[in-house]
């Protein structure tokens, strides 16, 4: 379901005058000459000021003017600042704003990809709408790229989608077109300032008071509920808004009776701790092959995040309880270096400050070749690690992604491995962490993840869980004031040495119980390779999509039955990831009843 869409023929638009507006309330639609909008008035609005139209979703933040999707903001913004509208707004918002007189239109999403935005230019007009698949006159063929990088990423990345002429923006992009074309050009750039040590105290209390303030403002509704994962990014948001509302929140859990995967203890010490009303739910096999075609379907092109499950019961929970919205965790991490790799990757970089002479005549000749630091092993994980740190950045982060370990003509089936490039994928990472303006590793990789994890995987992921399940969402950590704090901070305040958010959790030591605080990160991991082994209902949906996949040319027969007879008992985390992603994409292509086509 789409929340807006609209089509433009910049030679049809009527002069200002003599544009006569038809409006037909019963359908939520407006046509002038050379412009069609339509839009769900739950979720978007539509503004008309003399020459200009304009029309918005989300939840923006404008300085003076509150918070809200009133398209009319956006016209008075567009008058003022032309097509850089966007640059001061914080929230999630998508908006297009056609000026008539002008012949000419742009389209914003905001700096983190919270709302979509997706379109499609031809000569002489433009096409778009929130949802990839609405966008009106698209040709909706399948793009044979965009399904390769569906199997790299396990998303697709923006700006492609799973349609050939169908483009999403990029988070903090604009796209102007008027007459003479159309260009996709970004508003904002992090910059990221690495040197100020100063006012740490004071830095800490800012910090705690823009948490507080964001989680007020996010939740709004009061009939809002929280994810609670027991990690600290949830706990901090469910723990804010209890003190804040001074009445226990409601936090929902999800659990799974499997080993390693389950991470329930901590989401009780959470609730016990900051006085929470807790929700607590255990997925079972069962839940997954009801709900798995449902969840595949509900995207807008395939998506194959796992923990996408986990997210839609939790959203789904919470409205059966007569909740409305959601407040959500995701940004904190991203943010305030709270991911394991980032101090990892701190530890492999140290290898690069080392005299060159020292690498290359001393280190890197034995440890690459002899046999004796192979076989032992203390010596085999000197070698391992040299082996990795030869590695530069980003493709270090991509040692173990399972596309490069199988390789693409081992997997996919000779027709779409023809008509692949197989080396887009690293290029396009390369060219985000080439363009992070930060100086330290640790922050060009908070950059990098505001990308790749954020915009592209983790956002989706939420959007449309919360959405299928009929209740909203909010991102309280990735308000523009926790942003801006953010890229003040010095780099070792985030991951000081290999201790992860170092300043997040100082700041937050009088809010957080100490067993949060220290507990090693986890989330809503799904044990589906492991389930998928040892339950029948689970192993036969996987089996029949991968068969689908296999019938529709994108993978070989021949790694299909490897994959699940030989691969997924050996390692059923790491080749659970693989069935599942295939699994999902044959689910999303079944929904839309949709051949492929593969064309180079």
């Amino acid at each position: 379901m789409f929340r807006f869409r609209g089509s433009i023929r910049f030679a049809e638009l009527g002069e200002p005058a003599s544009a006569a507006a038809t409006l037909d309330r019963g359908t939520n639609r407006l046509t002038l000459p050379g412009l069609d909008l339509a839009w769900d008035p739950r979720h978007a609005s539509v503004a008309r000021e003399s020459h200009i139209l304009a029309l918005a979703s989300g939840r923006p933040r404008i300085a003076g003017m509150g918070a809200g999707r009133d398209a009319a903001r956006w016209i008075e913004l567009y008058r003022r600042d032309g097509e850089h509208a966007a640059a001061e707004v914080g929230g999630g918002f998508a908006a297009a704003v056609v000026d008539i007189a002008r012949q000419r239109a742009l389209l914003f999403v905001d700096r983190f990809s919270m709302e979509a935005m997706c379109y499609r230019a031809h000569p002489g007009g433009l096409a778009f709408s929130d949802s990839c698949e609405e966008v009106p006159g698209a040709s909706r063929e399948i793009d044979a790229q965009a399904l390769y990088d569906y199997l790299y990423f396990h998303v697709i990345p923006s700006p492609a989608t799973v349609f050939r002429d169908v483009r999403r923006l990029e988070p903090a992009h604009v796209v102007v077109a008027d007459t003479a074309g159309t260009r996709a050009q970004c508003y904002w750039t992090p910059a990221f300032e690495e040197h100020d040590r100063r006012h740490l105290s004071q830095r800490m209390r800012a910090f705690v008071d823009a948490v507080r303030t964001s989680v007020v403002e996010e939740a709004d509704d009061p009939r809002t509920a929280c994810f609670l994962s027991g990690g600290t990014d949830s706990s901090t948001i469910a723990g804010m808004l209890t003190r804040v509302r001074n009445e226990p929140a409601h936090a929902y859990s999800i659990g799974f009776e499997s080993a390693g995967y389950d991470e329930m203890e901590y989401a009780r010490i959470a609730a016990r701790e900051l006085g929470l009303a807790h929700h607590a739910y255990y997925v079972t096999p069962d839940d997954l092959v009801s709900a798995i075609p449902g969840v595949a379907a509900s995207f807008d092109q395939p998506f194959g995040n796992s923990s996408v499950l986990p997210a839609y019961v939790c959203a789904l929970r919470a409205r059966e309880d007569g909740f409305t919205r959601m407040l959500a965790g995701d940004g904190g991490d991203e943010l305030y270096g709270g991911n394991s790799r980032y101090a990892t990757q701190k530890m492999f970089e140290l290898y690069h400050a080392l005299p060159d002479w020292v690498r290359h005549a001393v280190l890197e000749p034995p440890m690459t070749r002899w046999a004796l630091f192979r076989k032992v092993p203390g010596l085999r994980h000197a070698g391992g690690y040299v082996r990795h740190a030869r590695i530069q950045m980003p493709e270090r982060l991509e040692t173990f992604n399972l596309m490069r370990r199988i390789g693409h003509t081992e997997m996919l089936a000779p027709p779409l491995s023809a008509a692949i490039d197989a080396d887009r994928p690293g290029a396009h990472q390369r060219s985000v962490w080439n363009a992070s303006r930060g100086a330290s590793l640790v922050n060009r990789m908070l950059a990098y993840d505001w990308k790749f994890t954020l915009a592209d995987s983790d956002l989706p992921k939420v959007r449309a869980a919360t959405r299928l399940a009929g209740v909203t969402v909010g991102y309280p950590f990735l308000s523009r004031e926790l942003t801006d704090l953010s890229l003040g901070l010095p780099p070792d305040w985030k991951v000081n040495g290999t201790r992860l958010r170092w300043f997040f959790k100082q700041a937050l030591r009088d809010v957080l119980p100490r067993q949060i605080r220290t507990k090693k990160k986890h989330g809503f991991g799904l044990p589906f390779g492991a389930w998928c082994l040892r339950h029948p209902p689970l192993r036969k949906l996987a089996e029949d999509s991968l068969a689908g996949i296999v019938e529709r040319d994108i993978i070989r027969g021949e790694f299909a039955r490897d994959l699940m007879v030989q691969r997924l008992p050996e390692a059923p985390g790491y080749y659970g990831e693989m069935v599942w992603i295939l699994m999902m994409l044959e689910q999303w292509l079944r929904s839309r009843q949709q051949g492929v086509g593969v064309r180079p």
